[in-house]
């Protein structure tokens, strides 16, 4: 079956890079109407786009995530500038990683396995949103003087277009040997290999050569099944480049210890004071005896990445990260305040306590982070010296495994350590608060505050998930029936979990909670997570619109952060949509962040959802999502997560 989309001109260019299903990716899309230009590897991912003339770049990342994501960082600043598109593929299973892809600059994404209509719809979607930005220009730069040729069979004729004739010093018609003249030996089996990769249904391939006064290019082939003719695009790819210019370049800041020591010593030079934090993982040489070193590779990464997200989170872009060999990684920022580094601190801890998903199951670690600023007159060798020394001497764990956390839930609540907190939602035309989050934290005596995905993970780990769930929400409810009297015009929020919805008679025992504890329906809004409604999406929408026959509201929370959003907001029942905090912190960021956000809250208000943002930092934040039509906000712009007598100060003020 054909399923070329009409809404896609004939012709017009795609660029496509795909790790590994190149021709495969091609085909479809051809097939679809577009014109493919593909390309395997990275090298000179945007400057070979802009030479395409494309303006939708789809980039592949199934099986290569990491060079997906390099790629699409790359790609990402160029569709920007310029007003196009950028389409990410992932498997299923890395939706976990498509914040990373929306931070590098992707601009919309397709999970794997797919239908063909489902990828030529979301390349419609991208077309669409070029058009809606308007930023796009074909300039005839980019595609001026193209290099290829047309073989048509019927005529036994090979056209090159005006500038690879020239180039190669023959007839605009010629025959195709002396075209294969100008390859040499090695490089006509791939072009007669390659000719033999065309069929029906895989009309597209490639292959790279050397071509004389050009450099290195790459032959994209595209067949057409109906007329037999085969046309080429020829790309240059240009001369082998320095590469090491290249490397020295991007790796000024580099993330290795050495690296780290020179970005120290710049800074010491330039009179700056440096903080550092020093993380290290204790026993991790029995994750590698235990799961084999490819799995504790992994894991250091996917430490790496939580690392990074902390300091960016934190201290901005007055730090950089280092693995300085071995499990231990080094953040290191310049005059950064005590209190930032606390919450840096603080958010590492967190982080870390969460536990990591490998193939061979879930990992939890234990960790040591220690602290160092320099001193007057002190060299980089001499401070990180001294902050090592450190953490040999000293101290205790400031991560520790979950399994120790786990132990002390079912006492926890026995205790009551869990407190309630209750975070506002702002009004943004008003700036009068309009409800209220309830958030649970976990006092613990001796490690301190707990945040709550830390506090739930550890209750997963005792397979007491529900019990802590059905507890934070009855004490919430109990808590709010009893607010004062300036405060009973206030909705709540309560949260329910994956296991939750899960159980039978979930939306009974809930609704039998909830009037248990007098708290008025009419105020309560359940929210629930994408990750909590994605395996059962019919059940989960017979559930809430239980719910809602009942007179409570229900949300959708973290939108932005699943892989179906699309398909929530057609299926569910829903009141509110609240926007996950990425999104909303994004939208100060690229003109393209905010185009993603504004597409977001357009969607949810069209569909008579109410737009509540989460995560809201900044004036300029509220400004922008104001601006953009969102109703609601919620962030440490106006509150941090509160008890009920500050929630009340607040209220009266």
């Amino acid at each position: 079956m054909n399923d070329r989309d009409p809404a896609a001109p004939v012709g017009a260019p795609l660029f496509l890079l795909s790790f590994r299903q190149r021709d495969e990716l091609a085909a479809i899309t051809a097939n679809a109407g577009w014109r493919v230009v593909g390309a395997r590897r990275a090298d000179g991912v945007a400057r070979r786009f802009l030479a395409s003339g494309a303006a939708i770049a789809l980039v592949d990342a199934r099986g290569a995530l990491d060079e997906g994501l390099a790629a699409t960082r790359e790609l990402g600043a160029v569709t920007s500038a310029n007003g196009a598109a950028l389409l990410v593929l992932v498997s299923r299973g890395d939706i976990g990683r498509l914040g990373d892809f929306l931070s590098a600059g992707a601009s919309h994404f397709l999970t794997s396995p797919m239908r063909e209509t489902e990828l030529a719809h979301a390349l419609r979607f991208a077309e669409r949103h070029v058009a809606r930005v308007g930023g796009w220009e074909r300039r005839e730069t980019r595609a001026a003087e193209p290099l290829g040729w047309r073989w048509d069979p019927a005529l036994r004729s090979l056209q090159l277009t005006p500038a690879l004739a020239n180039l190669l010093n023959l007839p605009v018609t010629t025959n195709p040997r002396a075209c294969l003249r100008q390859l040499d030996g090695d490089d006509v089996a791939l072009a007669r290999a390659a000719f033999r990769r065309l069929t029906d249904s895989a009309p597209s391939t490639a292959f790279a050569h050397e071509l004389k006064g050009v450099g290195r290019v790459v032959e994209h082939l595209q067949y057409d099944s109906r007329t037999r003719r085969l046309h080429a695009l020829v790309e240059p790819l240009g001369l082998t480049p320095d590469a090491g210019a290249a490397v020295r370049e991007a790796l000024l800041d580099a993330r290795d210890a050495a690296g780290a020591g020179r970005w120290i010593a710049r800074r010491l030079n330039e009179g700056k004071r440096v903080s550092l934090l020093l993380i290290a993982l204790d026993r991790f040489e029995t994750v590698n005896d235990a799961h084999g070193r490819s799995t504790g590779d992994s894991l250091l990464n996917a430490v790496g990445r939580r690392v990074d997200e902390a300091a960016r989170a934190q201290l901005g872009k007055a730090a950089i990260v280092a693995r300085m060999g071995g499990p231990e990684f080094l953040i290191a920022a310049t005059d950064t305040g005590p209190a930032a580094l606390e919450s840096a601190r603080a958010a590492l801890v967190d982080m870390l306590s969460r536990p990591f998903l490998t193939g061979n199951g879930v990992i939890s670690l234990s960790a040591r982070i220690v602290q160092a600023d320099s001193a007057a007159g002190e060299g980089a060798s001499e401070l990180l010296r001294r902050i090592s020394e450190k953490l040999v001497d000293g101290g205790e764990q400031d991560v520790q495994p979950l399994d120790q956390l786990a132990a002390d839930i079912r006492g926890a609540i026995d205790r009551d350590e869990i407190a309630i907190l209750f975070q506002p939602q702002v009004a943004v035309s008003t700036g009068r608060i309009a409800g209220a989050e309830a958030l649970a934290r976990w006092n613990h005596p001796q490690r301190g505050e707990v945040g709550a995905e830390t506090l739930f993970a550890a209750a997963a780990r005792a397979d007491m998930g529900a019990a802590l769930s059905e507890h934070v929400q009855a004490r919430a409810l109990a808590i709010a029936a009893a607010w004062p009297t300036a405060l009973k015009e206030l909705r709540l929020s309560i949260n329910v979990t994956a296991e939750d919805v899960g159980r039978p008679g979930f939306a009974d025992r809930l609704l039998g909670r909830i009037d248990a504890s007098g708290f008025p329906r009419s105020r309560l809004t359940i929210e629930i997570t994408e990750g909590s409604i994605m395996e059962e999406l019919g059940e989960a929408a017979r559930l809430l619109a239980e719910l809602r026959t009942a007179g409570c509201r229900v949300a959708i929370d973290d939108f932005g952060t699943g892989y179906s959003s699309l398909a929530y907001l057609k299926a569910l029942p829903l009141d509110y949509l609240k926007i996950d905090k990425k999104l909303s912190q994004d939208i100060a960021g690229s003109a393209r962040d905010r185009v993603v956000v504004r597409g977001v809250i357009d969607m949810a208000r069209s569909l008579g959802l109410t737009v509540i943002a989460e995560g809201v930092e900044t004036e300029e934040q509220l400004e922008l999502l104001a601006k953009e039509g969102c109703q609601y906000v919620q962030g440490f712009l106006f509150a941090e997560p509160l008890d009920v007598a500050a929630l009340l100060r607040r209220v009266e003020g």
